[in-house]
């Protein structure tokens, strides 16, 4: 399979600063945005420091460690592939990722058109967020939002709104930097000896919930600052 790029320039990269608070972006004109990574962490705040305690801080940083590696290492090895490299696959640093990326493959194979870009750096001063999207392509024949995602298990949709949000965000950061309307959110998991997922979502049914943990996000980062 040969994919076809039809890349667009956005004139402009980001710059990321990392901090224990989290992430965040020097965009053009000098204002400094939280990622939408970041921004989302406040939803599930309760649920990982309860997790943490369970497991110990020593054990949850360990299984973070792993997941954060072997996520950016699937990645990259999909990345690679839509871009036309030959070989990708030895570039692959997780073992246990060649044979879920193998299962994917005809899905990008099949479903995956014109590619516009791949881990392009978005921002929203309308949102006041930014991020790095995965790949914004044409998907069964629709420009999309294009979100890669690994897993130990199966995943029901009601536990991943989050992917959801975060992919909504990216199509708005990208109408707002290009001009073109994305409503296709496709979120492709690669599952551990089990079938890939596919979930296909609409933008705008998650826009509202984008925007409620936007102004969550704010205020508790307000709250802080009046704390110090």
């Amino acid at each position: 399979m040969k994919f076809i790029h039809d890349p667009i320039d956005l004139g402009y990269d980001l710059v990321a600063n990392t901090t224990p608070l989290g992430r965040t972006y020097l965009v053009p004109g000098g204002v400094s945005y939280p990622s939408i990574t970041t921004v989302l962490g406040v939803r599930n705040k309760e649920f990982l420091e309860k997790w943490r305690k369970e497991v110990g801080e020593k054990e949850a940083d360990r299984i973070s460690k792993e997941a954060s590696v072997r996520g950016e290492d699937f990645h990259l090895l999909c990345e690679r592939y839509i871009n036309n490299e030959r070989n990708c696959h030895l570039k692959v640093q997780i073992a246990s990722n060649l044979p879920n990326f193998n299962k994917i493959k005809p899905i990008l194979d099949g479903r995956i058109e014109t590619v516009y870009l791949q881990e392009a750096p978005l921002f929203s001063h309308h949102l006041g967020v930014a991020g790095r999207v995965d790949c914004i392509a044409q998907f069964d024949g629709q420009r999309s939002i294009i979100d890669f995602k690994t897993s130990k298990k199966t995943k029901k949709k009601e536990w991943i709104e989050n992917y959801f949000i975060q992919e909504s965000a990216y199509a708005i950061m990208w109408e707002e930097r290009t001009g073109l309307p994305i409503t296709q959110l496709v979120t492709i998991i690669s599952v551990d000896n089990k079938d890939p997922q596919v979930f296909i979502e609409h933008r705008d049914n998650w826009t509202d919930e984008l925007i409620k943990t936007i102004e969550r996000y704010k205020n508790e980062q307000h709250h802080k600052q009046e704390l110090l």
